[in-house]
């Protein structure tokens, strides 16, 4: 890779796993670029002959998913379609010397922090100046940022502290910068997110400052949404929605993993919580965000879940009515906490448990969109789909989430904010008007 033959090399980044994992493309793109790198994402015009892989090593679903598209890859590599193929993150953290054994045909394997060694190959040093310079994968109107990198928890089902470290907290300073220029670049909406928000800032600053952090956000002007992703509900600082309700740009979105509702599985988990603890916090939560959008993640099928944990973690759902959930049935890690225990809930019986649940609050969904009918809600634009445009509320994030459907012969644009009737209600979707 020479500088005489640059122009014909073209990077192609495929992401796998979570937003966090995007980011990091982004990054990478951005210190590629910055050294006159042609590098796409995703690119679906095969033009390419470099391909980064980003890999997931969450669950078995994603590392199946990861490995999978290695050897696709591999195999283009093979049919001379590409000259090199690089793989990084996760996966690649946690299983290299498998991988090198079980794929030699990858030109080389790199871990989460090994930046500057995957940028070597490329002939690029790491640039410093660079910190929070990224080309964006998602659309121009919004954007991730992610505000600390690993995690101190040891919950036994979770192998991300393997993969990810001990959380590093970046500086405020640094954020609110990555932040301005986001906005500058047209991003309306940053959803915030960490493997634990909440933790934010205890290695750095001694004490939690995310409530800090979240008022130096809400002053720069142009950024019209904040969302928060992946809170932690033990010891869950309070003052967050203090800030929540203080600030208007601040969306009344939650975004906090419970992962269950018994106490026997809770402490199986290593929460450090217990489900009387959490009533109280959502209590809480409600009182002081009145109308605030919860979102939750469970697993299902963890060591010695019993029947009666199911249906305890169904009359959870159904006390507390989330307004977003999502549930994945558990995946047995090596190297965790929970490896130990015997793994005694056939996959079947997993999948299962996890679409029960999933029906308790598909009905919850659908009563809670049919209370929003009539109602007018602040409205992002994010595309136009079939002939009708798609946008979110405060209330929906990227993806994840609901969306709201459009129909007008009125021209809009990504990132308009509309204010929309809503007319009809699904299970997890709205359908609309404008309003003036």
């Amino acid at each position: 890779m020479k500088t005489k033959t640059r122009k014909k090399d073209k990077v192609n980044i495929i992401t796998l796993g979570c937003s966090k994992n995007m980011v990091d493309s982004e990054v990478l793109s951005g210190q590629l670029a910055a050294s006159q790198w042609d590098v796409v994402h995703e690119n679906r015009q095969s033009d390419h002959n470099i391909v980064i892989v980003n890999t997931c090593g969450f669950i078995d679903k994603a590392k199946e998913e990861s490995v999978n598209t290695i050897l696709d890859q591999v195999e283009l590599k093979r049919r001379g379609k590409l000259d090199k193929v690089y793989v990084t993150g996760c996966l690649s953290e946690r299983y290299r010397n498998n991988l090198e054994t079980e794929i030699p045909e990858v030109d080389a394997y790199f871990g989460t922090f090994e930046l500057p060694l995957l940028l070597k190959r490329f002939e690029v040093d790491y640039r410093q100046e660079l910190v929070g310079e990224r080309v964006l994968s998602t659309p121009a109107h919004y954007a991730y940022l992610k505000i600390s990198e690993g995690c101190n928890r040891t919950c036994s089902f979770c192998a991300i502290p393997l993969m990810r470290g001990k959380h590093t907290s970046k500086p405020i300073e640094q954020v609110v910068n990555e932040a301005k220029g986001l906005v500058r670049r047209g991003v309306k909406e940053i959803m915030l997110i960490a493997q634990e928000l909440t933790y934010y800032g205890l290695d750095i600053y001694k004490k939690r400052e995310l409530p800090r952090l979240l008022h130096l956000l809400a002053d720069i002007e142009g950024l019209e949404w904040i969302r928060l992703h992946y809170a932690y509900p033990s010891r869950f600082p309070l003052e967050i929605l203090d800030v929540m309700r203080e600030r208007d740009n601040i969306c009344n979105y939650l975004d906090m993993p419970l992962q269950h509702a018994s106490d026997p599985v809770l402490k199986a988990m290593n929460r450090q919580i217990t489900q009387a603890d959490m009533n109280r916090l959502i209590d809480t939560i409600r009182e002081r965000v009145p109308g605030i959008c919860l979102r939750t993640t469970l697993i299902a099928g963890f060591p010695g879940e019993t029947r009666a944990d199911v249906e305890e973690l169904k009359s959870f759902l159904n006390r507390h009515r989330f307004d977003r959930v999502g549930v994945f049935a558990y995946s047995h890690e090596e190297e965790t906490g929970a490896y130990r225990l015997l793994d005694d809930v056939p996959q079947e019986e997993k999948e299962a448990r996890a679409q029960e649940i999933m029906e308790v609050q598909q009905e919850i969904s659908y009563e809670k969109n049919r209370e929003k009918v009539g109602q007018v809600f602040k409205v992002i634009i994010d595309k136009r789909e079939a002939g009708h445009y798609i946008g979110r509320t405060e209330f929906d994030s990227v993806e994840v989430d609901n969306e709201v459907i459009i129909s007008t012969n009125e021209q809009l644009q990504p990132g308009d904010f509309r204010s929309v009737r809503i007319t009809n209600a699904y299970d997890y979707d709205l359908q609309g008007e404008l309003v003036g």
